[in-house]
């Protein structure tokens, strides 16, 4: 499983895509959190990095499929999924395996943004910033980023167009995300079902670890949506 991992992180920085997608992600941060005046922190006057916690799940939105179109995608079109099944390893250690090798490479460019912490810290006059809630918020965007990447990995098992599954690793992440607080909305669920509905949403559990608080039931939601999209994976490949 760690060949399967070391190859994912290999062939993503094989080629300059693999730079600029995570310079595009810390340049995007960086441009909303001190330079565009509706985010920016230094004409907001306070200690705190609320403003890119909040966004940041967005631009992952777009960076983690990103990092998993080709994951299984290019196996399929290249034919190498073949020579990938010959070797002694099981459907689920190539999973994991590809899993954690993308994982990698999105924990590594969230480390880079500790930076925007330090800064903040430094600029506060007094007090800083919230250490418990900022460590936990870097928590959630870790699983966030966890769970997009189990779907970005499922959306490539479905076909060997990396386009294709661009779009529907971006499409089923943003429904995850966003698609339950919206429906949540919707005045016929107002007498009480609203709050259900938006628990099956990852933004529900993201801003509950946010608080700085770590929930069990946020815990076991993150880790049961990753093992779900990950078994579906394996199903395919086994199909396959």
């Amino acid at each position: 499983m760690w060949m399967i991992c070391k190859k994912e992180w290999q062939q993503f920085f094989s080629s300059l895509t693999g730079y600029i997608a995570l310079a595009v992600f810390l340049l995007i941060n960086g441009l909303l959190l001190f330079v565009f005046p509706d985010s920016n922190i230094l004409d907001f006057g306070y200690a705190s990095l609320g403003s890119f916690f909040s966004l940041a799940p967005w631009v992952l939105l777009f960076l983690v499929p990103t990092v998993t179109m080709r994951s299984l995608a290019d196996e399929y079109k290249q034919g190498t999924f073949e020579l990938l099944s010959t070797l002694p390893l099981k459907p689920s250690q190539i999973v994991w395996g590809k899993f954690f090798g993308a994982l990698l490479i999105v924990v590594c460019a969230l480390v880079p943004t500790i930076i925007y912490a330090l800064s903040v810290q430094q600029l506060s006059i007094t007090g800083g910033i919230d250490i418990g809630a900022t460590t936990g918020s870097y928590i959630g965007l870790i699983f966030l980023g966890a769970v997009f990447t189990a779907v970005g990995i499922c959306a490539s098992s479905f076909t060997q167009n990396t386009v294709v599954a661009f779009i529907a690793g971006a499409f089923v992440c943003f429904l995850l995300y966003n698609g339950f607080d919206a429906i949540s909305k919707l005045p016929v669920f107002n007498a009480g079902a609203d709050y259900y509905i938006e628990m099956l949403g990852i933004n529900f559990h993201y801003r509950s670890i946010s608080r700085g608080v770590i929930d069990l039931r946020d815990l076991v939601y993150f880790i049961s949506i990753i093992v779900f999209f990950l078994f579906i994976t394996q199903r395919n490949l086994v199909r396959r």
